[in-house]
């Protein structure tokens, strides 16, 4: 028995060293950063030393500011799949990042999904008519701006959230400043690209998206994810799709526009977009 409380003493040890040792080095970095609009500024950095969470990380982060006639929104489709590049440019968009969970094969968003007053998509709910992590967590947008707002509980919550734009997404990894449970699933603990949206006020916002699946990036897990979010000093954040659909698009940015690395085509390049269901804007 003493032996496992020493054992386990020496691990929760390590443990809080390398999370002091990865702050360190996520604040540290000299991120290359662009105003892109006014109050838009699109920041980037590439950890190739394997130097994040012993790995190489490759992570972009819009940083929006809410002011003027700058707004967040919402761009989807029913049933039809779009690359994230295509949704930005047919909106006017500045800037868009892909949005929640949505059937691959034959379109449309698993998650309840509302643009503009008009429903596109309900839950898809589990065998047993579970809510999924990613079902309980609203996007809600009313005039431009956007705040989180958590499941209630009931059934039938996100129809009776009043406003015209709100999309399902998740797990939740941020609120109030503190980081989220999360149960034990693969899903969770395994690295992938990600992509998530975080807020550090009324009116400032966070697009995120984190590389992977290369040799370049390896990706994050969501306790590692939330890690940044808390760095970056959100308070409240959310897991999006990720994985192939891991997209973060810029207008008036070199070749289509994208500029992380989507792993979709398998290569390191700007080319790899999946097609998705919807996106979050800032116009």
């Amino acid at each position: 028995m003493k032996q496992l409380l020493i054992t386990n003493f020496f691990l929760i040890f390590s443990l809080i060293v390398f999370s002091q040792n990865d702050s360190s080095v996520f604040v540290a970095a000299k991120w290359e950063t662009q105003t892109v609009a006014p109050g838009t500024t699109w920041k980037h950095y590439h950890f190739n030393n394997k130097n994040l969470f012993n790995a190489n990380q490759n992570i972009n982060i819009l940083d929006i500011t809410l002011k003027k006639k700058k707004a967040i929104a919402l761009a989807g489709e029913a049933k039809d799949l779009k690359p994230v590049s295509e949704f930005g440019r047919q909106t006017g968009a500045i800037a868009a990042i892909n949005g929640n969970f949505f059937d691959v094969k034959n379109g449309g968003s698993v998650d309840y999904t509302k643009v503009h007053d008009t429903v596109l998509n309900q839950n898809r709910l589990g065998a047993k008519r579970t809510r999924a992590r990613h079902q309980q967590l609203a996007l809600v947008i009313k005039k431009g701006k956007l705040r989180f707002e958590k499941w209630d509980g009931s059934p039938d919550w996100e129809s009776k959230i009043k406003a015209g734009d709100v999309m399902l997404t998740g797990p939740l990894l941020l609120w109030q400043g503190e980081r989220q449970a999360l149960d034990t699933g693969v899903f969770n603990h395994v690295r992938h690209p990600r992509s998530a949206i975080a807020l550090l006020g009324k009116k400032r916002v966070l697009f995120i998206t984190v590389d992977g699946r290369n040799e370049q990036a390896a990706g994050m897990t969501l306790p590692e994810l939330a890690n940044i979010i808390k760095w970056l000093q959100a308070k409240h954040g959310v897991n999006l799709d990720g994985g192939g659909s891991t997209t973060l698009w810029i207008n008036n940015q070199p070749g289509n526009g994208v500029v992380n690395y989507p792993s979709d085509n398998k290569k390191w390049d700007h080319e790899g977009e999946r097609k998705v269901a919807n996106v979050i804007l800032v116009k």
